[in-house]
């Protein structure tokens, strides 16, 4: 059902993290970044859900959602390809590994074909106990989420000694300055909120969700006007 511009977006929040150990201390900590993610949209008209890599169990061998034949796929990655597909937009949770984005939302996201993203807006949210904020994490995943379909809005939010600046509940701490991080958090969501917002009209405009068709039958078709 194709959903009218007045009604409110839904946002999914990926978490990049499959960790729930010490060290390090605090464990978790992407899952504060997320709650505060989730508390910054849910505090307009808009909903945002958490998507977290734990509440997955995926195959030990890797077989994506769209290899299995339609409807036949675990009960798990069917319920997730959904709430992908009706999404207006995603906010991309990761540490920084090696300079990379987290393997753990990789290997999740790599389960769903582009189809399901394509034509929605993306935001990355990156974070570390150190200083950096996994600002070089972010550098990959503007390619990473592009070619995923979901474009990445410019604005990015990076959150260096994450452990001194949010609580468990995703709270910023009374140290913290508060009003300044809700600032630097709305610079990404204001892009990402218009950005959702325009592609839904479009979307509703053109009547489909992806105007330009899939290869069906050879990779020769990429060489066809």
């Amino acid at each position: 059902m194709t959903k009218s511009p007045d009604t409110p977006l839904k946002f999914l929040v990926f978490l990049g993290s499959a960790r729930n150990s010490t060290p390090p201390k605090p464990p978790r900590l992407g899952l504060r970044v997320a709650r505060a993610c989730i508390t910054e949209i849910n505090q307009g008209i808009h909903v945002a859900e958490l998507v977290d890599p734990l509440d997955y169990e995926l195959a030990p061998s890797f077989k994506p959602h769209f290899a299995y034949a339609h409807g036949k796929a675990p009960t798990q990655l069917e319920s997730l390809a959904a709430s992908i597909a009706s999404a207006d937009g995603y906010i991309m949770v990761s540490p920084e590994y090696n300079h990379s984005m987290s393997p753990a939302l990789a290997h999740l996201l790599n389960h769903f074909g582009s189809s399901l993203f394509s034509y929605k807006p993306s935001a990355i949210v990156t974070y570390s106990a150190g200083q950096w904020g996994g600002v070089r994490a972010a550098v990959g995943m503007r390619a990473f989420l592009s070619e995923l379909g979901c474009l990445p809005v410019s604005a990015m939010v990076h959150i260096p000694k994450a452990d001194e600046v949010l609580g468990e509940d995703g709270s910023f701490l009374g140290s913290a300055d508060a009003q300044g991080w809700k600032q630097y958090f709305a610079r990404t969501f204001t892009q990402l909120d218009w950005w959702a917002s325009a592609a839904r009209q479009q979307r509703a405009m053109s009547n489909s969700q992806a105007p330009v068709p899939a290869f069906t039958k050879a990779p020769s078709q990429r060489n066809t006007p």
